[in-house]
């Protein structure tokens, strides 16, 4: 729910100039929320109030804005009540899975379950947890999808979706169960991913059906649910997993990790000390920089639901300000923010608000001096680059005029350092990686989609 104010009601659209006035703010939030609502008479807040948070938790769940006007802002609303006279109260939901639904994942000898934000959201992470005992299937996970299962079960691969070995396990698979999957462009190589005809795709929003890929069934409902009732169905199936085949998923697992941390180098190394160092339950978040992108969605292990927190959008700099949002809900947890140095600067000043609501997070901060994803895209596609390169402050001066506690790292030895002060003081702190020093990333794209930036002819 996002509750912001509107100028007086009196003034909206007359283009007056009124202070504050925005041209068409209410078509403004609706380009960016799943609705908007504008207010326009203050005894009616109540059923504004409700409509907006039904409209927001109504699949597919999305953020709502209600606007209220200024000069309605003040008023005192009188004490009657709205009373919902039509709801229905302990209503029990019964999940038929058909008998085909059963026999297919029964029968299945190299199954895979591609599992989604649906399995967080719906709590369904013990059911999604019994079937893959059950079955042994090989287990994908969008980015949203992280902490479903736990990163560290055997058969678990991860958000490596969009990598030649899971796409080959994909061509090679018998079925496929997706659970509350976007399947979203970036993790499926533009849509491209070989889903095997038996796809089995489970989903609360009846519109994924077919959305990205065909399903040959689609089960429309609540995730937790329908595992349960599958995991019912299940119960009296003798099913007996393919051991070669869990052999090999096994295989695939440690091969698509492997061959990151020979791409990253020392990188392989300092998420080995981020896992090492911090608590198992801790949230990391990641920011759209290529540290975020390339590894630390990827490698650093997490073991339970809601751990872990990334840009939908893809929009840089949203990180901090997430950060402290994640500290401010779940106080008892530690937060890890990833972010590089460009993004960071977009929300810079909300280092003083993680200090004026308590709450210490920390802060690894990937200094290269620039847009690191952009210079490489315009010396890949251009060969020369421009305006990417930054003048940036002393981050560790900065970080301690705004009461972190700071310093800058030169090497992989002195990140471990780095992190165990940082895990001691329990205090807001920033850990600055020189990354010209500890080394550069080499990231490199196909050179179809470094062609898709040169000039077109028409």
């Amino acid at each position: 729910m996002h509750i912001t104010g509107e100028v007086d009601s009196n003034y909206i659209g007359t283009d007056q100039r009124y202070i504050h006035e925005a041209k068409d703010q209410l078509k403004m939030m609706e380009g960016v929320n799943k609705a908007a609502y504008l207010l326009k008479r203050p005894k009616q807040i109540t059923p504004y109030m409700r409509q907006a948070i039904k409209e927001a938790l109504s699949v597919p769940t999305g953020p709502v804005t209600i606007a209220i006007p200024t000069n309605f802002q003040a008023q005192i609303i009188p004490q009657n009540q709205l009373i919902e006279v039509e709801t229905i109260q302990n209503q029990e939901v019964k999940m038929d899975i058909p008998d085909i639904i059963a026999e297919m994942i029964s029968e299945a000898k190299r199954p895979i379950v591609w599992a989604g934000n649906g399995v967080v959201a719906s709590g369904a992470t013990e059911e999604l947890q019994k079937l893959v005992d059950k079955i042994q299937p090989a287990v994908v996970t969008s980015e949203s999808g992280k902490g479903s299962i736990p990163e560290n079960y055997p058969l678990c691969i991860g958000n490596f979706t969009f990598t030649p070995q899971v796409e080959k396990l994909l061509e090679r698979s018998d079925l496929l169960i997706s659970i509350g999957v976007h399947f979203r462009g970036w993790e499926t190589n533009g849509w491209t991913s070989p889903v095997p005809k038996n796809h089995i795709n489970i989903d609360l929003n009846s519109h994924a059906f077919n959305r990205s890929f065909d399903t040959l069934y689609t089960l429309n409902g609540d995730a937790k649910k329908v595992l349960q009732a599958i995991n019912d169905a299940l119960v009296h199936k003798e099913i007996k997993p393919d051991a070669t085949y869990v052999e090999e998923v096994r295989s695939v697992r440690l091969a698509v990790r492997n061959d990151l941390r020979i791409q990253i180098g020392p990188y392989g190394e300092i998420v080995d000390i981020m896992r090492e160092q911090l608590p198992e339950n801790t949230i990391l978040v990641t920011d759209v920089t290529i540290p975020g992108y390339t590894w630390g969605n990827k490698l650093f292990d997490i073991y339970e639901p809601r751990n872990y927190l990334y840009m939908t959008g893809g929009g840089i700099g949203q990180g901090l300000p997430m950060a402290i949002g994640a500290k401010i809900g779940q106080p008892n947890k530690p937060v890890v923010l990833i972010a590089g140095d460009g993004g960071f600067m977009v929300n810079v000043g909300e280092l003083i608000t993680a200090i004026q609501e308590n709450t210490p997070i920390i802060v690894l901060l990937f200094d290269d001096g620039g847009y690191g994803i952009l210079r490489y895209y315009q010396e890949a596609a251009y060969g020369r680059r421009t305006s990417v390169d930054l003048k940036n402050p002393d981050f560790v001066m900065l970080a301690k005029s705004m009461g972190f506690e700071s310093e800058r790292v030169h090497s992989v030895e002195e990140f471990k350092k780095g992190l165990e002060n940082a895990v001691r003081s329990k205090k807001p702190y920033m850990v600055v990686v020189d990354v010209e020093a500890v080394g550069v990333l080499e990231y490199k794209e196909s050179e179809e989609y470094i062609e898709s930036f040169r000039p077109q002819h028409g």
